[in-house]
C-alpha cells in the first residue's frame, strides 16, 4: 500500500510538472504573439502619457500658493511637493523603460 501511494504521488508530480512546462511553452510559442499584445502595450502607453498629463497638472496646481499660507507653510509644501512629484515621475519613467524593454522582446 505504502509503495502504491509513493508511485501515485510520484506519478501525480511528474503529470504536473509536464502540463506547466506545456503552458510555458504554449505561451512562449510564435503562433501565440498576435496584434493583441502589441494592442495592450499600445493601450499602456497610452495610459501612461495620460498619467503623466494628470500628474503634471496635479502637480502645477499644488505649486500655487494658497490665500492662507503663509510663506513659510508654502516653501515647506512646495518642497513636499518637489519631492512627491519627482518620485511619481521616476515611477512612471520606470514603467515607461519597462514598456520599451518588453516591446523589444
Amino acid at each position: 500500500m505504502k509503495n502504491t501511494v509513493k508511485r501515485l504521488v510520484a506519478i501525480t508530480l511528474v503529470c504536473l510538472m509536464s502540463i506547466g512546462l506545456g503552458a510555458s511553452v504554449t505561451e512562449a510559442s510564435a503562433r501565440h504573439n498576435n496584434r493583441h499584445h502589441e494592442q495592450r502595450y499600445e493601450n499602456h502607453d497610452n495610459d501612461r502619457k495620460h498619467r503623466i498629463e494628470e500628474e503634471r497638472a496635479r502637480h502645477e496646481r499644488e505649486m500655487r500658493q494658497r490665500e492662507y499660507e503663509s510663506e513659510w507653510e508654502y516653501r515647506e509644501r512646495q518642497e513636499r511637493e518637489k519631492e512627491h512629484h519627482e518620485e511619481i515621475m521616476r515611477t512612471l519613467g520606470g514603467i515607461a523603460l519597462l514598456a520599451i524593454i518588453l516591446n523589444n522582446n
